[in-house]
């Protein structure tokens, strides 16, 4: 993989929009850290099940900020991001996604008896993407989706970059490190209970409507999605023909192929419906 810039690329002059920011952490450490021209955070959970949930929390720091919080807001859902009530943005983050955790083992086997898990949590982030470019971005702007998720498993087995937007008018522009210290005061928290998440590497993944933005010259585009590897598995450069065929038939990538082929059998019904 080629080198990537150290820090999330933020411009003080953009309109940011946060999505599924469980604390509000993160939103209020992205004021602190550039004071961007306007801000507007939202959270999954309700006003009370967030102050239930997470003790600590920055809602009312934003509040006091004059920052505009939107709770019970849910990506996948189109009117909820009409209730942006037209206002639009330059970029929306969505930082270390991850559908909340099954209530029970009954409800896990009913949620994925016809979809797995990986399938679902790709399912937020192409909703995400897609309502985002529909009903959040400016068009005169640079029109950025940023996505931040763990470099290790299972979130490497959800294809981000490869074929997260099929069937979107959005392009993966490249990546960037998520350097946590570039936050101060932002804490990754478990998205169902009051526990900070141990900090890993993280990996931002840029999208957007606009295939050449500017914003490309300053990403990195990994060389696992070059000719000569596997982008499901991230291996290579294969050097012989027989070193790609033992990989391919290996039963690491004969798992990946099956995860894919689930997601794209999603992908089509979902915009079958959606054109219906």
């Amino acid at each position: 993989m080629t080198a990537m810039n150290e820090y999330m690329f933020l411009n003080p002059n953009w309109r940011i929009l946060t999505v599924g920011d469980g604390d509000l952490s993160f939103s209020h450490a992205l004021l602190s850290a550039i004071k961007p021209k306007a801000l507007v955070a939202s959270t999954y959970d309700s006003k009370e099940t967030l102050c239930n949930k997470y003790t600590d929390n920055a809602l009312e720091l934003l509040e006091n900020a004059e920052v505009s919080v939107l709770t019970q807001f849910d990506v996948t859902d189109q009117a909820d991001w009409q209730r942006l009530n037209g206002q639009q943005f330059d970029l929306v983050i969505f930082q270390f996604p991850l559908i909340p955790a099954f209530t029970s083992e009954r409800v896990f086997k009913e949620q994925t008896q016809s979809t797995s898990a990986n399938t679902l949590n790709r399912a937020l982030l192409h909703q995400f993407i897609k309502n985002a470019c529909e009903h959040a971005l400016d068009k005169a702007g640079p029109q950025l989706c940023y996505i931040t998720s763990k470099d290790v498993k299972p979130y490497l087995h959800w294809n981000i970059e490869g074929s997260l937007v099929n069937n979107l008018d959005a392009h993966y522009l490249g990546q960037m490190n998520f350097d946590i210290k570039q936050f101060p005061g932002y804490k990754v928290r478990n998205v169902d209970r009051d526990k900070h998440v141990k900090d890993t590497s993280g990996i931002t993944y840029v999208f957007s409507p606009i295939k050449n933005s500017e914003l490309c010259n300053t990403l990195s585009y990994p060389s696992y999605l070059t000719a000569n590897y596997c982008d499901l598995c991230r291996a290579g450069p294969f050097c012989f023909e027989e070193d790609k065929q033992k990989h391919v038939n290996a039963k690491k990538h004969q798992q990946m192929l099956k995860l894919e082929a689930d997601w794209l059998q999603w992908l089509t019904q979902f915009h079958k419906r959606d054109h219906a």
